[in-house]
């Protein structure tokens, strides 16, 4: 049996391929090792894992293949093996980046470029088996261009200096009816920043038909293509293929970017994990 986790700072998404080949799924909360502990990881493995999915695997030897954001150094990578392993002690455990995932899911065995647009960003050469070349995404303060948290933050910053047009600001205070300073307090005081920014891009969505809104949207998906994919030595070579909420729901605004960038994107898909399902079932 294989258990396959793709996991972004927002949420997971599971999928069991039992000893007959039949597919389960189930969704958690975002993990993330570099804003989590492992205990906390632990907990969300035993709490959130439906009880359904455990009960095919109890006692059964499952090999677990965890593709994760924030799980590319070793540490992290460790952090998760080891909340994995106490959960399901029984398993062999994989842990690899969410950009693996995100590679293998969209390009197969076939070389390409392919990037996470989400609630975090990151991308890489993927030269048809492992990733050959990663520019640093940074995180969502010092880069995650084009993310759902760059999104947000630009929001916030617009919002936070007055800079909205009126319309748009009394929709936010309308919606979010939040102070300043309770805007601030979340951003650097609580738990999961990138999450709580990433979160403003649905009132971003809802209201694209706002020239302000689709010219803030491109100017962010620009920065993408300039610090990231454009630096790729082979960007205008190979297809770029994406996976992530904000490259799905804004794909026609990202597509025009490309387009002016010289890149021509392939399949933008909102979550890999339908396509991890079948790389590995193939493997």
């Amino acid at each position: 049996m294989i258990l396959i986790a793709d996991s972004g700072s927002t949420k997971t998404d599971w999928r069991l391929i039992d000893a007959e080949k039949r597919i389960h799924q189930c969704g958690t909360q975002g993990i993330n090792p570099y804003f989590q502990t492992k205990e906390e990881v632990t907990s969300i493995f035993e709490r959130e894992i439906p009880e359904n999915i455990k009960s095919i695997i109890k006692d059964q030897k499952v090999e677990i293949n965890f593709y994760g954001a924030g799980c590319s150094a070793e540490d992290k990578k460790q952090l998760v093996k080891e909340a994995l392993s106490a959960a399901f002690p029984l398993a062999d455990i994989f842990i690899e980046s969410d950009m693996l995932g995100a590679a293998r899911s969209v390009c197969g065995h076939e070389p390409g470029i392919a990037a996470i647009l989400g609630t975090g960003m990151n991308s890489c050469y993927y030269d048809g088996k492992k990733i050959a070349e990663n520019r640093t995404s940074l995180g969502f303060i010092l880069g995650d261009e084009g993310s759902g948290a760059h999104l947000g933050k630009t929001l916030i910053q617009y919002y936070l200096n007055d800079e909205l047009p009126g319309g748009l600001t009394e929709r936010f205070n309308e919606r979010f009816k939040l102070s300043k300073n309770e805007i601030i307090d979340s951003v650097y005081k609580k738990p999961m920043p990138n999450r709580y920014l990433a979160s403003y891009s649905k009132f971003i969505y809802q209201n694209l038909k706002e020239q302000f809104i689709i010219d803030m949207v491109s100017k962010c998906f620009r920065e993408f293509f300039d610090k990231h994919i454009c630096k790729y030595s082979k960007h205008k070579e190979l297809k770029l293929s994406l996976v992530g909420s904000v490259a799905f729901y804004y794909s026609n605004i990202l597509r025009s970017v490309a387009e002016d960038k010289g890149v021509n994107i392939d399949v933008v898909v909102e979550t890999p994990i339908a396509g991890l399902t079948l790389y590995h079932l193939e493997e």
